[in-house]
């Protein structure tokens, strides 16, 4: 049988990215005609449309969706493969923008030790961090994020994983709280207090709720916020009581406030790092990954 024509790999996954022929002609220099031409191609070597026109636009069929991230990977990974091995970069002329997705509360505990270091090595390597409301994978594999950074759950086989360090959950109030007062909290002066949540760590809250129901007891929440920034600001002007990060009270907020250790045993949390493969041999990008390793463990020991 004659070899495959390894070349439809890289129209297939224009194709399959753009969903538009001009559009996928254009990323890879070719003319429309050229490109309509080779969707033919592909569509008889797989027996299937790919694409369908659906009113003015095209989609993809059932099939090609079905390949679509098989296919990126492929011509990432033969990209990769056929490009000339990078150098060491010059970190002191390096220009490039690392984009970090994570939650405002990482990038208050550790995002100003990281930008220090960042411009003391490479300063004209610029950080963008952007806020997480959703943990999708897609942001990984279409590049508008480079790392990742939180509590993993499922991201796909091929995601990259490294675990950061361990942190668990610590109740804080304002200081002066009648809990200050205490010598240790018990669980029945933690349930009957109000509480501020965060939509964060719902499987440990859950199990915190479900110990404190065992003892016949309930807590109220009163507000729910966005993130932990936002629950220690209203717990420091409030009698609420809020369940914040231990690593994030490690840092300039543990002063204004009172921690204490929950009334029962909850289980921890690892906090990792995750990327995709095709950034795993990126000079640029292990050397980012080392210094978000080295800050975190210097701070948060694993």
């Amino acid at each position: 049988m004659p070899e495959p024509d390894l070349n439809l790999l890289f129209a297939l996954d224009a194709l399959l990215t753009e969903k538009n022929v001009t559009r996928a002609a254009r990323s890879l220099h070719l003319s429309a005609s050229a490109m309509s031409r080779t969707l033919a191609r592909l569509r008889a070597v797989t027996g299937d449309p790919l694409l369908v026109r659906a009113g003015r636009h095209m989609v993809l069929t059932p099939y090609a969706d079905e390949i679509r991230e098989r296919t990126q990977n492929i011509v990432h990974d033969a990209r990769s493969l056929l490009r000339p091995s990078m150098a060491v970069p010059d970190f002191s002329t390096l220009r490039r923008t690392l984009k970090i997705r994570a939650n405002e509360a990482f990038v208050e505990a550790f995002g100003a030790p990281l930008i220090a270091e960042v411009t003391a090595l490479a300063p004209l390597v610029r950080l963008h961090f952007s806020s997480k409301p959703e943990k999708n994978p897609e942001y990984l594999r279409n590049g508008s994020a480079d790392l990742e950074i939180g509590v993993l759950e499922e991201m796909g086989p091929e995601i990259r994983v490294q675990a950061l360090f361990r942190d668990r959950y610590l109740g804080v109030v304002r200081k002066g709280h009648p809990l200050e007062m205490t010598q240790e909290v018990t669980i029945g002066q933690y349930a009957a207090s109000g509480h501020v949540a965060t939509p964060h760590g719902r499987q440990i809250i859950d199990s915190l709720d479900a110990a404190i129901a065992l003892e016949g007891l309930e807590r109220t929440t009163v507000a729910i916020v966005p993130g932990f920034p936002a629950a220690l600001a209203v717990a420091r002007a409030s009698d609420l009581v809020a369940l914040l990060p231990a690593s994030f009270m490690n840092t300039q907020h543990a002063a204004s406030v009172y921690s204490f250790e929950l009334p029962v045993a909850t289980d921890g949390f690892t906090v990792s790092q995750m990327w995709h493969p095709r950034l795993e041999n990126d000079p640029v990008h292990r050397w980012f990954r080392q210094l978000v390793l080295k800050i975190c463990r210097q701070r948060v020991p694993f």
